[in-house]
């Protein structure tokens, strides 16, 4: 048993990787869609990562009119530009860069995200989060989580790292947790910076599902040292360690985890759940009005 446990350990080196679709969605917003897409459907417990980001307001203007979710949760991460977010359950807030929005839809919640720019840039990412079955019919919740809320820890050769969900632990052991809280898939989620010639190294929960996705310049992964750059998702196999270097530029990724659910995953459109029936009960709520 103890040289079993021992093999399962080590550094996570990258099983797949995936470059995302140039799409659109809301009304008319230009994005890339990394996870969700024909290339990677779902990576449990990650339903969808979407990538926006232009300067060119006609990309984004439309925004994202009123719609439902039920059954997950979506993680909207602006690295810049200003976002107006409501919904039906008296929730407002603003996105700004730098912010994050983390809401549960649970039973089922009415919400529109809209620009609230007209000239500039606006870019940051959506990923949706599956909810265990015990938890898709939950009462709805918003954490609407400010720039400065976000720890920034300084984690050695010039590296930075928000820490926006999960603990980060710095080569001196000091832990640092980001503000998101209370989150059944117990998810990390941090935005790493790199300088050239720095590394990066952290270890997660050994069973947990982890991606890294590359926004600027490129990195090295694993001991393998596997390239991934600018737009590349790297989906990481099981181990302890992530290890990820910058040896030809500075770069910059989001490395997200979570503990997979391993439950049926039926979608259709903005609901997620477990059976069909599910799906049209959901359909049924909100055409009928009972998304309150």
């Amino acid at each position: 048993m103890e040289n079993l446990e021992q093999a399962m350990k080590g550094t996570r080196e990258v099983a797949q990787l995936v470059r995302g679709q140039a799409t659109s969605d809301g009304d008319g917003v230009k994005l890339t869609r990394v996870i969700g897409g024909r290339a990677l459907a779902d990576l449990d417990p990650f339903l969808l990562l979407d990538e926006f980001g232009s300067e060119s307001a006609a990309d984004y203007i439309g925004g994202f009119p009123s719609h439902p979710h039920r059954g997950f949760e979506t993680v909207t991460y602006m690295l810049e530009g200003r976002m107006r977010h409501r919904d039906n359950q008296g929730n407002e807030g603003l996105l700004v860069s730098g912010s994050v929005q983390w809401m549960t839809a649970g039973r089922g919640i009415i919400h529109s995200e809209m620009p609230e720019q007209e000239a500039g840039r606006m870019r940051g990412f959506q990923l949706w989060v599956n909810l265990p079955a015990k938890d898709k019919m939950t009462a709805p919740r918003y954490q609407d989580i400010a720039p400065e809320r976000i720890p920034v820890v300084h984690a050695g050769d010039g590296a930075l790292v928000r820490v926006i969900a999960g603990a980060f632990t710095d080569r001196a052991g000091a832990s640092t947790r980001g503000p998101v809280s209370a989150i059944a898939t117990d998810p990390v989620y941090f935005d790493v910076s790199l300088p050239q010639g720095a590394r990066f190294e952290h270890d997660l929960p050994a069973d947990h599902t982890a991606f890294l996705y590359v926004f600027e310049g490129q990195v090295q992964v694993g001991d393998r040292a596997a390239v991934a750059v600018r737009g590349d998702l790297a989906v990481l196999a099981s181990g302890d360690a992530v290890r990820v270097a910058a040896p030809a530029a500075a770069a910059r990724f989001i490395l997200v985890a979570g503990r997979p659910l391993g439950e049926p995953v039926v979608k259709y459109g903005p609901f997620v759940m477990n059976t069909r029936a599910q799906i049209v009960q959901a359909v049924d709520d909100y055409s009928s009005g009972r998304f309150t």
